[in-house]
C-alpha cells in the first residue's frame, strides 16, 4: 500500500481523460460566453436604435411646434432654423451607417402646400424583435419591427 501511495504522490502530468474533461469544460464556457456577448451586442444596438428614433421624434415635435405641420422629409430638420437646426446630423443605424431610419409623413401624398402633413411614422429594424409593424406592412422596405408616431409606439 505504501508503494502505491508513494507512486501516486510522485506521479507527474495529467492523463488524457483529465485533459479532455478540462478542455470540454473550457469549450462549453467559451461557447456560452460568445453567445451571451452576441445577444448583448444585439440588445445594445436595438437600444441605440430606439434612442435614435426618440431623438428624431423630439426634433419632429419641435418642428411641428414651430411650424404647425410635420416636415415632408427628415433633411428639413438639418437646415438651420431661426436659431439652429432641429437635428444635426440625422442619426444612422449603429450596425450599418449607410442605413437610414424609415420616415413617412402622413397622410400619404402630403406636400405641405396643398395637403398638410399632420402625422408620421418613424421605423427601424430591430435585431431582437420578430413582429413587423402592422401599420407599415407594405411601406417599410427594411422589414421594420419597431414603429413610432407622434403619440408613441405604433
Amino acid at each position: 500500500m505504501k508503494i502505491f501511495i508513494k507512486k501516486f504522490l510522485t506521479k507527474k502530468g495529467f492523463t488524457l481523460i483529465e485533459i479532455l474533461v478540462v478542455a470540454t469544460i473550457i469549450a462549453l464556457l467559451a461557447g456560452g460566453a460568445a453567445i451571451s456577448y452576441s445577444q448583448l451586442n444585439k440588445q445594445s444596438r436595438d437600444a441605440k436604435r430606439k434612442a435614435d428614433l426618440e431623438q428624431i421624434r423630439a426634433a419632429l415635435e419641435m418642428y411641428r411646434s414651430n411650424n404647425g405641420i410635420y416636415p415632408v422629409n427628415l433633411s428639413i430638420l438639418t437646415t438651420p432654423a431661426p436659431q439652429q437646426p432641429y437635428l444635426n446630423p440625422i442619426p444612422t443605424d449603429p450596425k450599418s451607417p449607410t442605413y437610414t431610419y424609415y420616415y413617412t409623413p402622413l397622410p400619404t401624398g402630403c406636400n405641405n402646400s396643398s395637403i398638410y402633413c399632420n402625422d408620421y411614422i418613424l421605423a427601424a429594424h430591430l435585431e431582437t424583435a420578430s413582429i413587423t409593424c402592422q401599420s407599415l406592412s407594405n411601406q417599410c422596405t427594411s422589414n421594420c419591427t419597431y414603429c413610432l408616431g407622434p403619440y408613441g409606439q405604433k
